[in-house]
């Protein structure tokens, strides 16, 4: 009898989804930081229905993940998240502007699970003694890096961290933009942190064509800390959105070379 591996059965179809790495608990080490650019790239880089809030923060975490998906097998990859502080009905997340990733198993996974804005990259990311450092590059260009020492240990915490990401897949057809309304999606990290440090550092937004990270420029540091535990994922589709919303934002999760974008006014 012939074996055709692409086909399961319900059965084995069930079994593969309690495996599925985009939902299990993982063992991540991070660094985190948060600061204050300009309020109007904020609003600008916000697409509704989220709403930009009071303090024009972008949250930025350099990521090592470790996922164990069986007892002989572990799954570890470089991540980062890039984005700016939002809410959406009361509740305050990260409006995730680009996830890079340097595995294909976790681009592909979390974009078509949650719609995550993720891209393929190289990511360094160093821990030895007190030092931390992470450097992300894609196409032979490192645009986002810190570099960094922890200098006073916190409180081991639990806490929940959202954000938010919009699920869109564009249309085979011609002039129609997408296949069905694009899907806001609250994502939602169960963090558990044994250790927690304060960090002193800095942290280069490097000028990339393909990740313009360094149009958010930073203006003032409110937090950095290294951090080391576990986090579980899950996420809700919200509601649907007008296509108009989420268009001027799409081309951001793809490589576009146009250079072109919006002229904000302070």
């Amino acid at each position: 009898m012939a074996k055709l591996r692409y086909v399961k059965t319900m059965e084995q179809v069930a079994k593969a989804a309690e495996s599925n790495p985009e939902f299990l608990s993982s063992k991540v080490r991070s660094i985190r930081v948060v600061y204050e650019t300009d309020a109007e790239l904020v609003r600008a880089a916000t697409p509704q229905p989220l709403e930009p809030t009071a303090e024009p923060l972008v949250c930025v975490t350099f990521s090592h993940v470790a996922m164990q998906i069986t007892p002989d097998f572990t799954f570890e990859i470089g991540s980062a998240i890039f984005g700016t502080m939002a809410t959406y009905e009361g509740i305050q997340g990260v409006h995730l502007l680009t996830m890079p990733m340097t595995t294909e198993a976790a681009v592909v996974g979390g974009r078509e699970t949650y719609g995550e804005p993720k891209k393929i990259a190289d990511i360094e990311f160093l821990h030895d003694g007190d030092r931390v450092s992470s450097k992300v590059s894609r196409m032979g260009m490192p645009y986002l890096e810190f570099e960094g020492r922890t200098v006073e240990a916190l409180e081991p915490r639990s806490f929940i961290e959202h954000a938010y990401c919009y699920k869109a897949f564009p249309s085979c057809e011609h002039g129609k933009a997408f296949d069905y309304d694009p899907l806001l999606v609250r994502l939602e990290w169960q963090h558990d942190h044994t250790t927690v440090a304060r960090v002193e550092g800095e942290l280069a937004l490097r000028d990339s064509p393909l990740d313009p990270v360094a149009d958010l420029p930073v203006r003032r540091i409110v937090k950095m800390e290294y951090e080391e535990g576990t986090s579980q994922s899950n996420g809700k589709v919200l509601r649907s959105v007008p296509a108009e919303f989420i268009l001027p934002f799409l081309h951001g999760r793809y490589d576009d070379t146009s250079g072109d974008g919006i002229e904000v006014q302070p």
